[in-house]
């Protein structure tokens, strides 16, 4: 019989601990590479709580249960999950290691699924537990799978080759780099586990994610330039054996442990912060040498060649024409007041899939109305889905997956009633103008070669910090090449509380989100998003190297939610030259009403 309420499920859950000896479990949201995004057989929290954020871990002890969640995640939390059941706490400001030193009974028996943490973290726990006279217990297979019936099962869809036209550099070269790094450290191979290092590595994509064209798989890379791709035979074509070649040996994914615990007396690099504990224990159980350091194909994989920032703007092309019959289609349906969150991610979507070879979502699109826009991660569903109400703010962020390139964009616009034009309030256009203002900064600074995201992030700020107000996300992630839309290393974020990548200096190549905001709580949410590509900028007289951004996303911004009187003289200059060249790029593919309200959009200020 299925267990059709999370009370249910909870109370399996704890059952199987006691039947196991333990005192609780770890649920995070996470798969065996540590990936951002995990297919429908990893979604544990999601069947035991109800939670559906992208990030967040669950605690489930004998007579307490506890989510851990960040800002992100606040309100969405406590919409979703239980409070009779569950209590909730907020990341960073603590963490399983701090809940267990304050809460856990002594002689505690901890169990997690080493499969789904990092080494770091079982470490930091682990310690906790011990000073308490407990012990952190790695399970053999995971209990929440014993009690999940109707668990889905992993991905069986094939991995497909990703042309070197696309990728701009063979599979071959890659590898052949990684292998003059491995020898230049003395090492004999490294362990490449994270998804989109394995595709990018390979050049091969697929679909076992959601929003992300990954293939699951773990490799094996080797000093020599070989490599052992582990993956389920199911999904290895013909066409794969081809294109991966003869020094890349295709094996069973089964075989994966039983290779690392053969490589005694290797020197084997692994990354801490991409592969999970199980893999350091299988080294560790062999003999090897483990050397941690970061995976080797994080740098060259976010600086993006010629070839991938060609991409990249053509995919850009493409996705600002879904996106600017988007916004007309909003303008003429929304002061209707028929259409609700739903509907118009929707549309949007269909915009999207007609415009170009569209291989599905980068993200699930943020469709905020009102007061739900007001969460920066929001997601709809057919409880929460809104109506978009005549006179009132809504936010929608989105992206696209295309061969060419990974798309993110976020544009907020006034939905006015049936034949209204007057303006959006006056608040409304100072705290918008605020935002566009810290977005242009950013995209407009000049900066030193080795200059980090964390010094660059209070120049998108600045605006809103003067007139007392901030927001809670950071302000710039990483973008991959048809890959991951969130991609390390870099950050563009407050550099407080030691937030990953803030300390990474910008390269040129790396593609950036700028995406400053502001939420009102209960009423509305602000957020100008565009992709930015870290390029060199030749300034005469220099003292060494200088960086700036080319801005890669083309759609507009809603000109009505402006207050011009706030604009500075180059503020309105990067306003015109930017609407320019969304003109210059788009109208060429448009045409009838939706070209006419491209030109209307874009006419200088």
């Amino acid at each position: 019989m299925l267990m059709h309420t999370h009370e249910a499920r909870l109370d399996a859950l704890r059952k199987e601990l006691e039947r196991r000896g333990l005192d609780g479990f770890v649920i995070p949201i996470s798969d065996e590479h540590m990936s951002e995004y995990v297919g429908a057989y990893a979604q544990r929290l999601g069947w035991l709580s109800g939670f559906g954020g992208s990030a967040g871990t669950g605690l489930v002890m004998k007579d307490r249960a506890v989510m851990f969640v960040d800002g992100r995640y606040t309100i969405q939390v406590r919409e979703q999950v239980d409070g009779q059941f569950w209590e909730y706490e907020n990341v960073p400001s603590t963490s399983i290691s701090k809940w267990l030193k304050e809460n856990a009974a002594e002689g505690t028996k901890l169990g997690y699924d080493a499969w789904l943490h990092g080494r770091d973290w079982a470490n930091s726990v682990e310690a906790v537990l011990a000073e308490k006279g407990g012990e952190l217990v790695p399970t053999d297979g995971n209990p929440l799978d014993a009690v999940w019936q109707d668990q889905p099962e992993a991905s069986t869809a094939v991995a497909v080759p990703y042309e070197d036209e696309l990728a701009g550099k063979s599979s071959a070269a890659k590898r052949g780099e990684i292998g003059e790094w491995l020898q230049a450290e003395g090492l004999d191979a490294t362990v490449v586990s994270a998804l989109d290092s394995v595709a990018w590595l390979l050049n091969v994509r697929g679909e076992d994610v959601d929003n992300t064209p990954v293939t699951l798989s773990f490799v094996v890379a080797h000093a020599d330039g070989t490599a052992e791709m582990f993956i389920a035979p199911e999904k290895v074509t013909p066409e794969l054996t081809a294109h991966l070649g003869n020094a890349v040996k295709i094996r069973d994914r089964d075989d994966f442990v039983p290779t690392l615990k053969a490589m005694k007396g290797k020197r084997v690099a692994v990354d801490a912060d991409r592969s999970v504990a199980a893999i350091f224990a299988a080294l560790g159980e062999a003999g090897a040498t483990i050397v941690t350091t970061r995976d080797p194909t994080v740098l060259p994989r976010a600086q993006k060649n010629p070839a991938e920032q060609q991409g990249h703007r053509d995919a850009q092309a493409i996705d600002g024409v879904a996106i600017t019959k988007f916004l007309h289609w909003l303008s003429v349906e929304g002061p209707k007041g028929e259409l609700d969150e739903l509907s118009a991610a929707a549309q949007l979507f269909k915009f999207r899939s007609e415009c170009g070879d569209l291989r599905g979502r980068s993200f699930d699109t943020i469709s905020g109305a009102g007061s739900n826009g007001a969460s920066p991660h929001y997601s709809v569903n057919e409880e929460t889905n809104a109506p978009l109400v005549p006179g009132s703010v809504f936010l929608c962020d989105s992206g696209g997956q295309y061969p060419a390139g990974t798309t993110d964009i976020t544009r907020t616009v006034w939905i006015a009633g049936a034949g209204d034009k007057a303006s959006p309030p006056a608040d409304i256009r100072d705290r918008f103008t605020r935002v566009l203002q810290g977005h242009i900064a950013l995209d407009r600074q000049i900066f030193p070669d080795g200059t980090t995201g964390g010094q660059l992030d209070v120049l998108a700020r600045q605006f809103l910090w003067m007139d007392g107000v901030d927001y809670g996300h950071g302000t710039g992630h990483g973008v991959g090449a048809f890959l991951m839309v969130h991609e390390g290393p870099q950050r563009i974020a407050k550099p407080a509380g030691g937030q990953a990548g803030t300390n990474e200096p910008l390269r040129a190549g790396m593609i950036c989100s700028n995406e400053p905001g502001y939420y009102k709580a209960g009423e509305y949410g602000i957020r100008i998003e565009n992709l930015v590509l870290v390029e060199p900028r030749e300034i005469a007289g220099s003292d060494g190297d200088y960086l700036g951004f080319e801005t890669l996303t083309l759609a507009p911004i809603a000109r009505d939610m402006v207050d011009t009187s706030m604009l500075s003289r180059a503020e309105k200059a990067w306003w015109n030259d930017y609407h320019a060249k969304v003109e210059e790029v788009l109208a060429p593919q448009m045409e009838g009403e939706t070209l006419a309200f491209l030109k209307d959009a874009c006419q200088p200020l």
